[in-house]
């Protein structure tokens, strides 16, 4: 949940505290890419600090077992649903999802954003080369983005208050923090009223999609929700055995919720942001 006035009265103008739902526990917001850019935009506009979640199948089962990261999701300002399991799931329990929020795609029209407004983003994470690749790719899709600066993110977690500074003297406008789960909703939780940016979210491995070394699934496979599955095709030996206990894991979880006793969605939040 926001946690500064100033994004709790953006958050309200935006009626998200009225539309959140709770799904497995989780608080989400069920917004399309248009509202969240719209949300986005208007914070790095008015100086307000937004940090922003996506949570998926793999994330939700991982939840469940990390208190630390469920700490991290559930108080970030904006939490959307990125994978097409959790908004079928949702919409089956009774929750009116409109759609999934990828965190590539939001990404990218952030950057997009940001060449149109003259923000500068920064880019924390991946390997050197890959994020090379990735922020020329960036560049010659956005010719007039300028960024604030990038890093690979390897790194200690001794060298983490070295890199915010880092960060903050770049007079960055947003981060995206490539970093795989649970670090990078540790890293922006953690270190988010520091940073001195406007917006802040984790993409994970958007940036080898960016740089061209991973493929995305074709469109009817992420509209099917089979991502995952294009995934595992892709890298059979590493892939096949973290989905088959992740999938298994989740559908266990909606079968409980499933089999509740159905009552009207509750918004968590609501109140949390009117205190």
């Amino acid at each position: 949940m926001a946690n500064d006035s100033g994004c709790r009265t953006l958050l309200e103008r935006h009626g998200v505290y009225d539309r959140r739902v709770e799904f497995l526990g989780v608080p989400m917001d069920p917004l399309d890419m248009d509202e969240t850019v719209r949300i986005i935009d208007a914070a790095i506009a008015e100086g307000v600090c937004l940090k922003h979640v996506v949570v998926n199948v793999s994330k939700l089962v991982q939840m469940r077992s990390d208190a630390g990261l469920h700490a991290d999701v559930v108080d970030s300002d904006l939490i959307n649903i990125d994978g097409m399991g959790v908004v079928w799931g949702a919409r089956l329990a009774g929750r009116t999802v409109p759609a999934r929020v990828a965190g590539i795609d939001l990404m990218d029209r952030v950057l997009a954003l940001c060449a149109k407004r003259g923000y500068r983003p920064y880019i924390l994470g991946a390997k050197q080369e890959v994020l090379e690749r990735a922020v020329a790719n960036i560049r010659a899709r956005y010719p007039d983005l300028t960024f604030a600066g990038f890093r690979n993110g390897y790194f200690k977690r001794e060298d983490e208050p070295a890199i915010v500074e880092e960060i903050r003297a770049s007079g960055a406008d947003c981060l995206f923090v490539a970093i795989s789960s649970p670090t990078k909703e540790r890293f922006t939780q953690q270190y988010r009223d520091r940073l001195g940016v406007k917006f802040l979210m984790g993409v994970g491995g958007s940036v080898d999609v960016m740089a061209g070394i991973t493929r995305r699934a074709p469109d009817w496979m992420q509209r099917a929700g089979l991502e995952w599955l294009y995934r595992v095709l892709q890298e059979p030996r590493r892939m096949w055995k973290r989905y088959l206990i992740t999938n298994c894991l989740y559908a266990g979880l909606l079968a409980r919720e499933l089999a509740r006793p159905r009552r009207p969605a509750a918004r968590p939040g609501v109140d949390a942001g009117r205190a």
